[in-house]
């Protein structure tokens, strides 16, 4: 009777040994110096990226649809004769919704009636010449665009601005380690560890309401800069 609970306690001991030594994590006791650097390097865009819609309004949804269809078939074309490629277009979403009013009745409540269909048709579309943006942008509202979306301006290839703020993030950190250090009296040791954080531009709206084909000849467009940023944290062992 003695003997009968040796197997199930020498299988506790064994799961109480072996469970501390898979979840335990000690924290690494070496003394060491944390800094984040930043660095941050701007080029010029080369490349658009606008979104814009074609919405049409009829008393039934296959009107509506077919207006829409034709509108957006010249806007397409249109692109594509000032030199967008195929792989720079692309439909972004098509919506078809009911269109209501609410008029007043004679007793002063509002009522719903269902006027028609209302279609709208988004495309995205990559300009690779900046510079030709604001007369695209003109063309295809006189086209029939007119709901509007977002543009931003990017670079088809950051790599070299990236690898350039990712150097003055690294210098950046080695030189405030380095302070740091001298003014604890301590010796910068070996480097432990390196995180990295990039940022890139982000876009930004420039039609938030429905354009106006009347609106202007050409519309003005400045591209600007694109700042990209790194911050890189560091920690350096330090001895005494």
């Amino acid at each position: 009777m003695l003997r009968a609970p040796l197997p199930f306690l020498a299988l506790s001991a064994f799961a109480a040994a072996a469970m501390p030594a898979a979840a335990q994590v000690l924290p690494d006791p070496r003394p060491r110096i944390s800094v984040t650097g930043e660095g941050e390097h701007s080029m010029r865009p080369d490349m658009a990226l606008l979104s814009f819609a074609v919405m049409r309004q009829a008393e039934t949804a296959r009107e509506a649809l077919t207006a829409n269809n034709e509108a957006m078939a010249q806007v397409i074309a249109a692109l594509k004769a000032d030199g967008v490629a195929d792989r720079d277009l692309q439909t972004a979403g098509i919506q078809i919704n009911p269109r209501y009013e609410y008029p007043t009745g004679p007793d002063g409540s509002q009522r719903q009636v269902m006027k028609g269909y209302e279609v709208s048709n988004t495309l995205t579309v990559r300009v690779r010449d900046v510079q030709k943006t604001g007369a695209i942008l003109d063309k295809v509202v006189s086209l029939g665009v007119n709901q509007g979306g977002g543009i931003s301006f990017t670079n088809a290839d950051p790599d070299g601005a990236i690898q350039t703020a990712r150097r003055e993030a690294v210098t950046d950190a080695v030189a405030k380690a380095r302070t740091l250090a001298q003014a604890a009296g301590v010796e910068l040791g070996p480097i432990l560890e390196i995180t990295e954080m990039t940022s890139r531009p982000q876009p930004m709206p420039y039609m938030a309401t429905k354009m106006r084909a009347e609106a202007a000849d050409a519309v003005p467009v400045e591209a600007g800069e694109n700042s990209y940023r790194v911050e890189v944290t560091m920690s350096f062992g330090i001895t005494q």
